[in-house]
């Protein structure tokens, strides 16, 4: 069909929801009705139109979004479905990003999920309109067997969940939320509150209301759906003296229909009794009706429900043996679900003009600009805001500039592609054979029009047009070849396509990695990047059976990373190629592809390669026990002693670590001063407007260190408290660093000023100064002034000599060298190269006066600037080893459903899996629990396929990466103590050191040393042979 010139009448929506909710089935039946032919009716629910890979068939789960062009009265509506489980999460940021409302699934009868906290959650940070569709509903009646006034009570239940976790997200209060609920997991995507949207209202009305029109009740598998109007609509015909818009009101909540009075009332309105809602009387009574009518065999209470509502079904169909087709037949005459769903997108969900006005700020948020660029470049900073306000508008002029997102790219194979154009010429795929796959961007024009043949510059996402020359390497220019409307699996081309729309692009193959900008001007910020609820955690090494085929290997991971948006490859140290996928299901997809579409070699996968990280012992009270225990320091000094560095560790608070990893992108932007606001740039350098991101981060920091505090209030006296929580502060005020890659959840402190001497002397009699950073960060964030910080980097300038003076130019040369050895430090720690997690690291170093006749010593590259680093990282890793260092494992939140029968072979895989059970409950009206617990990354492997085989496939697991832990066990405990003795004597009755074992295994993984004995503990060979 022909996009229409107005893009107030096109919709852009994506279906999401928890795996197995029914999102695929709902898309059969609204591309059967609206899609111009694309399915049959009678196909839709059984087909699964949108799972059109063989190996989304076979395991009956959608692994891709996939787009699909459908109309409703003179709308055009781009639907996108999208996969739901936790593997492909990827998939629903591509289909987020590109649409400007979402249909949220919900179970009936298993209700909100974990992937539904998840689905809402990147609803709202994308800013797209929620509306809510309750299905399943007829699970209610045939296998749950509640009444209606039972099912009326669940459904409410649902709406109120729901609603619940969408105003914890407009008030800003997710994250707290979720650390408050046990039962819940942690996300640990990349985003933070300040990426939430500030234009949603405040208020305390619920966000889903039937009588708003954005709920749909159905029931996909049958074909039927409805919204309350259309039951408003015919009870409004009956009964005349009450409207259609009263009934509305009274057809959810408390309201009662009073039959003798024939007005709607309260509770108190009615003569006793026990009276029904006016949905349980007025909607569910019907509806259980006619299933109980047509399920019992009972054919005058169908021929009832149809003369009541008027419905015309053909005899034959009334007449079938097969209850579920006679079901089908009435059902989807009386209540079609395609017309309730689609009906609810046209009226409910924004057009592309109303949508990106308020994404904007979210998808091309405005850009520092500094004095001194924009008065050297004016036009183009003219054109970069002319660009963002067509994009804010949705222009479709002809002179307004092309803006495209390409969210993902995706692969299809040359003999799928059309032969024909729109004319009926024939389309030249070059250097296409059949064999081979074309690789297509999954994108959204959002300003201009798009057409074949068009050049455009395609804008990676750290493009910065002020820059120019420059930024060479993140721009490119490229000429499309063809576009296409995506139809599932099908492609039909068209010469051009108007912003607003969804298209698919052929020619980016060889230009866009995974996602790009595209635009027809250079003059044009980039949009902004993707947020993934997890982060790619399965690592696996990857080689061909036969090494003659590592060519075809390489070749084809790298067109498995084009094509795959969340995959990662690598190739290690040790020349291993490594591949990083969401999780199992993840994995095996991606190996398939592998060997059936991109290398097509056979293969031989590693065993998972676990990331872990390191720390040092100190949770809860011990964090704070530990700031009044004088830790040692640890000293180094270069080998031609003009340096000596003095480092001490300690650990930072659970609370502000978690802070730290959830606010990385944002960190970033902040310390290289790229955060921006809504109404115009922010300043870093110590705004107080509490609006902006650096005022909330510094806000969520300190809050962080009172509720760590507030747990031992009890334990420790006021005053104490009060001093910890000053030191705590005093630390945030002096960051010179963030560790690793400047972003991690490791802090660097500058020397402080009060306590550490400015200028020392040595035996000898050498006098050297202390080397002091600014802290950068600190000013970043604004726990300092910036004069602050400059008045304590002059404190030792009081007494000024020419050796001091000497010594103090080349102190400030040395600054990058300490944080260069920090950042090493904490990239690859002692115990087995892994990254350091949540410590603190107080460095003095300091630099003496050198007597020889050396002429330069000024040089930041020379040889000692490296004797610097060198010195900095070793004691760092000292200083953990020092301080009872402990290694830290991932762990996913594991949500498991299982059977009563099956409940004591659940909780066997759990306890042999190392898993920590957090609670259970039953599903009411159901023979089912829902376990919750937590499961080492570790020991995830081969998981699901193991409790399914001990439970006869009766249990299904659901993992979402949660939080780290530490591992409570001494990597390299040996009893010395006295206690210690007498409880494990020489170390043979002791069972196996797991933090060890872990440790050792990643060593002899990475090629480290590993200390063991071949035999541990010797004891005198015994035989079976019997000597008298």
């Amino acid at each position: 069909m022909a996009a229409p010139a107005d893009p107030r009448r096109v919709r852009n929506t994506c279906i999401l929801a928890h795996v197995d909710h029914g999102k695929t089935t709902l898309a059969d039946h609204l591309v059967a009705s609206c899609g111009d032919g694309l399915l049959h009716p009678k196909l839709a629910g059984r087909l699964r139109f949108m799972d059109y890979l063989d190996e989304e068939q076979r395991r009956a789960i959608t692994m891709k979004s996939a787009a699909v062009v459908l109309s409703h009265k003179g709308h055009r509506v781009n639907l996108i479905d999208s996969p739901g489980h936790i593997d492909f999460c990827s998939e629903v940021s591509s289909a987020a990003r590109l649409s400007d409302s979402a249909l949220i699934l919900v179970d009936a009868v298993e209700g909100v999920h974990i992937q539904t906290h998840a689905a809402l959650r990147q609803a709202f940070l994308e800013r797209l309109r929620p509306c809510l569709v309750l299905n399943k509903l007829d699970r209610l009646i045939s296998e749950l067997h509640l009444s209606p006034a039972e099912a009326y009570t669940r459904l409410h239940r649902i709406i109120s969940d729901v609603n619940s976790i969408y105003s914890a997200l407009r008030s800003h209060s997710y994250f707290s939320l979720l650390s408050a609920l046990e039962d819940q997991p942690s996300s640990s995507s990349s985003s933070s509150p300040e990426d939430l949207p500030e234009d949603v209202d405040d208020d305390d009305e619920d966000a889903f209301q039937p009588q708003k029109g954005n709920v749909v009740f159905a029931c996909a598998l049958d074909g039927w759906g409805f919204r309350i109007h259309q039951f408003a609509d015919f009870y409004a015909a009956k009964l005349p003296n009450i409207n259609a818009n009263a009934l509305l009101k009274g057809l959810w909540g408390p309201r009662y229909f009073h039959k003798k009075k024939k007005m709607i009332v309260g509770k108190k309105g009615m003569d006793g009794g026990d009276p029904q809602p006016m949905f349980v009387e007025l909607v569910l009574k019907p509806l259980w009706q006619a299933y109980q009518g047509v399920l019992s065999d009972d054919v005058e209470l169908v021929k009832k429900v149809i003369t009541n509502f008027n419905l015309h079904v053909p005899q034959r169909e009334l007449q079938n043996k097969d209850p579920k087709v006679v079901l089908q037949a009435v059902m989807s005459r009386w209540l079609p679900l395609a017309d309730a769903v689609m009906t609810m997108v046209v009226e409910c969900t924004p057009d592309p003009v109303a949508a990106q006005g308020v994404r904007v700020a979210r998808l091309m948020p405005k850009r520092e600009v500094a004095p001194e660029d924009a008065s050297s470049f004016p036009e183009v900073v003219v054109d970069a805001e002319r660009a963002r306000r067509c994009v804010e508008v949705c222009n479709m002029a002809a002179d307004a500039p092309v803006v495209v997102y390409v969210s993902k790219m995706f692969a299809v194979p040359y003999k799928m592609l059309p032969l024909k154009g729109v004319d009926g010429e024939l389309l030249n795929h070059q250097g296409a054979n059949e064999s081979d796959e074309c690789f297509m961007g999954f994108a959204r024009v959002f300003s201009g029009v798009l057409r074949a043949g068009q050049k455009v510059f395609v804008l990676s996402p750290m493009y910065d047009p002020m820059k120019g020359d420059a930024m060479q390497k993140h721009v490119q220019d490229v000429e499309l070849q063809y576009l296409y409307e995506m139809l599932g699996q099908g492609l039909r081309p068209v010469l051009s396509v108007g912003a607003g729309n969804v298209v698919a692009i052929q020619g980016l193959g060889h230009h866009v990695l995974k996602s790009a900008t595209l635009s027809s001007t250079k003059n044009c910020w980039p949009f902004s990047s993707m947020m993934f609820q997890v982060s790619p955690m399965l690592k696996v090494a990857i080689e061909p059976s036969n090494p003659a085929d590592l060519g075809a290997l390489v070749k084809g991971l790298k067109l498995l990373n084009r094509a795959d948006p969340f995959v990662e490859y690598t190739v290690s140290q040790r020349g291993e190629h490594v591949l990083a996928a969401a999780g199992e299901v993840h994995l095996e997809r991606c190996k398939k592809d592998l060997e059936e579409r991109f290398a097509k070699v056979k293969l031989v996968v590693s065993d998972p390669l676990v990331s872990f990280k390191e720390t040092i012992e100190g949770e809860g009270l011990a964090s704070v026990e530990s700031l009044k225990s004088q830790r040692e320091f640890v000293e180094r000094t270069t080998p031609n002693g003009r340096c000596t560095v003095r480092v001490q560790a300690l650990r930072l608070p659970n609370a502000l670590i978690k802070i730290l990893e959830e606010s990385e992108q944002l960190l970033g932007q902040i310390i290289e001063g790229k955060t921006t606001k809504r109404n115009g740039v922010l300043d870093p350098c110590l705004s107080q407007d509490d609006g902006d991101s650096a005022a909330t981060l510094r806000q969520r920091m300190i809050s962080a260190i009172d509720s760590e505090l507030e747990a031992f209030t009890e334990q420790v006296d006021k005053e104490k408290l009060e001093r910890y929580r000053n030191t705590w502060l005093g630390y945030l005020q002096r960051i010179w660093s963030l560790g690793p890659w400047r972003v991690g959840p490791n802090l660097l402190l500058s020397p402080d000023v009060k306590s550490s001497d400015s200028v020392i002397t040595t035996q000898d009699g050498r006098e050297g100064i202390l080397v002091y950073g600014r802290s950068h960060v600190s000013e970043s964030l604004g726990f300092v002034c910036r004069s602050d910080a400059e008045a304590n980097n002059d404190i030792d300038d009081s007494k000024p000599s020419d050796t001091h003076e000497s010594l103090h130019v080349e102190s400030v040369a040395l600054t990058n060298c300490v944080v260069s050895g920090f950042q090493i430090a904490t990239n690859a720690g002692p115990l087995c190269d892994e990254p350091m997690w949540g410590l603190i690291f107080v460095v003095e170093p300091y630099i003496f006066a050198d007597d020889s006749d050396v002429a330069n010593h000024s040089d930041q590259y020379n040889i000692f600037s490296g004797q610097v680093i060198t010195a900095v990282k070793e004691a760092c890793r000292e200083a953990v080893v020092q301080n009872k260092p402990r290694l830290v494992e991932a762990m996913y939140f594991c949500e498991l459903t299982t059977p009563t029968e099956q409940l004591g072979a659940t909780y066997a895989v759990l306890s042999r899996k190392r898993a920590r059970v957090l609670k259970e409950e039953m599903q009411e009206g159901t023979s089912l629990f829902t376990v919750h617990a937590y499961l080492p990354v570790a020991e995830s492997i081969g998981f699901s396929n193991e409790l399914r085989s001990i439970t006869a496939g009766a249990a299904s697991a659901l993992l979402v990466l949660s939080h780290w832990e530490a591992i409570h066990h001494d990597p390299f405990f040996v009893p010395k103590t006295q206690e210690e003795i007498e409880e494990f004597g020489d170390g043979a009755s002791m069972g196996p050191n797991l933090a060890k074992k872990l440790m050792n295994s990643v060593r002899r993984r990475k090629g480290l040393h590993v200390e063991e004995k071949v035999v541990e503990h010797g004891t005198k060979q015994r035989t079976l042979a019997k000597k008298v």
